[in-house]
């Protein structure tokens, strides 16, 4: 018999109640107990090492069979319903289960498990409910052991946070009680599998046409960028679509903590990836070994995916001895406080008088590029700062460029940037191009 005519019959049965017929997730858990009794762990594990493809096939006809003998008991379901919970078996058993659909949707950017009271998802730049969710803890946990045990990592009680990586490149952060009073929570990161360019952010209004026209200038210029902005602003997407824009003769660094950033049309990049300790506590290599190490690469550019600690000293010592055109984000919410954040996190590593940190900063630093979610899920830059020194050569300047107050205003241009300047200089753009950008924009011409 086949699976229709099992559901159709099912469906006609009207003398059962509807309280009595199984639903998708109890329908899932009856054909796993059923696929146990038919299939052993022992040779389903060997057929999962010799082929893959050939175990589903095992395990869906072996479902389909159940149907076959009603080993499942009352199945009031649909065709479909019946073949969800098929795939919800698989997906349990061979990927990520509940999270699966999450996981192959492209336009879900973020999923987040909360123990066992909901899941949620991000698509758009919005946080959305999904309908199903963890039935207990020890599902979650399960899935927590899937994900980080093939890179070596645990999570107990003794040591109940941990960061990881999924296959595809998606970061992964679980943290179980008792630290997490909800139950065990985790956390994924998607990033797109395909760059978005500085004209497709154009397009879609992220970024307004003179600001992409300044952002290609600074990169050819081989300006000093720091990307800054709160969680979940773009600050990676930018930073990726900045990159793109780099000439394809210079060689490139990468250094990250999870790779995220893509250089697929690039020839000429080498990525370094940070390495949290083991199990064991130990072969940990930092964001601040991986970009001392970067220094002695021969690089042209140093991409620092995400400044966040004591790296950030080395970073502009690399800055201020010839690597010019280096990239790198940062978590603050404006200029002013990304400021104030490198030259913390500086301190972290080096103890440093405050105003020679300024200067080194001042020094460092030519943009501050800030990013801003709104909130209805858009991504935007909504402020160009200009980093500098005072004739003194000691007090740093902070210059507004650029603001945009919301998506859906129009940007305010401030000032041109002072390396504008100098593009005829570097044969980036000429005195002529400089010159009609500045009017176009109603700004006071470079002479003045």
């Amino acid at each position: 018999m086949s699976l229709i005519d099992v559901v159709l019959r099912a469906n006609k049965d009207e003398e059962v109640p509807e309280a009595a017929s199984l639903g998708v997730e109890e329908l899932a858990e009856s054909m796993r107990a059923y696929l146990q009794s038919r299939l052993p762990s022992y040779r389903m594990a060997r057929l999962m090492r010799e082929s893959p493809q050939r175990a589903r096939n095992e395990i869906r006809s072996i479902c389909l069979q159940g149907f076959a003998e009603d080993a499942y008991g009352t199945v009031n379901l649909s065709e479909a319903q019946c073949q969800q919970a098929i795939d919800t078996l698989l997906n349990s058993i061979f990927g990520y289960g509940l999270l699966e659909p999450l996981l192959e949707d492209e336009t879900i950017t973020e999923i987040m498990v909360n123990g066992t009271e909901s899941l949620f998802y991000e698509r758009d730049g919005v946080i959305c409910q999904a309908e199903t969710r963890f039935r207990d803890e020890e599902s979650v946990r399960a899935l927590i052991d899937r994900i980080i045990g093939p890179v070596g990592r645990r999570v107990d009680e003794s040591s109940p946070m941990v960061d990881a990586r999924l296959p595809q490149g998606y970061r992964v952060n679980a943290i179980i009680p008792p630290l997490s009073l909800t139950g065990p929570v985790l956390t994924i990161r998607k990033f797109s599998r395909r760059v978005i360019t500085l004209r497709e952010m154009q397009e879609a209004g992220s970024v307004e046409a003179p600001v992409t026209q300044l952002l290609k200038w600074a990169i050819a210029a081989e300006c000093n960028l720091l990307v800054s902005g709160g969680t979940g602003t773009g600050k990676t997407t930018l930073l990726n679509a900045l990159s793109c824009e780099i000439d394809h003769a210079q060689r490139i660094v990468t250094v990250e903590d999870s790779a995220e950033l893509r250089f697929s049309e690039h020839p000429h990049v080498v990525r370094l990836e940070s390495r949290p300790r083991n199990a064991e506590g130990q072969g940990e290599v930092t964001i601040q070994d991986l970009v001392i190490n970067a220094l002695r690469m021969r690089p042209d550019r140093i991409i620092v995916g995400e400044c966040r600690g004591e790296e950030a000293n080395d970073m502009l010592v690399a800055m201020n001895t010839g690597h010019m055109g280096s990239l790198s984000t940062l978590h603050a919410n404006s200029p002013r406080d990304a400021v104030i954040r490198l030259s913390t996190m500086v301190r972290l590593g080096a103890e440093l008088p405050v105003d020679v940190i300024e200067r080194q900063v001042g020094s460092a630093i030519d943009l501050i590029v800030q990013v801003e979610r709104s909130s209805s899920g858009e991504r935007y830059v909504c402020q160009i700062c200009q980093v500098g020194l005072a004739e003194d050569g000691w007090t740093l300047l902070l210059d507004e460029v650029y603001i945009r107050d919301s998506f859906q205003a129009k940007g305010e241009w401030k000032m041109a940037p002072l390396f504008v300047k100098r593009l005829a200089d570097k044969d980036v753009a000429t005195e002529e191009e400089v010159e009609e950008w500045i009017s176009e924009l109603s700004l006071p011409s470079q002479d003045s």
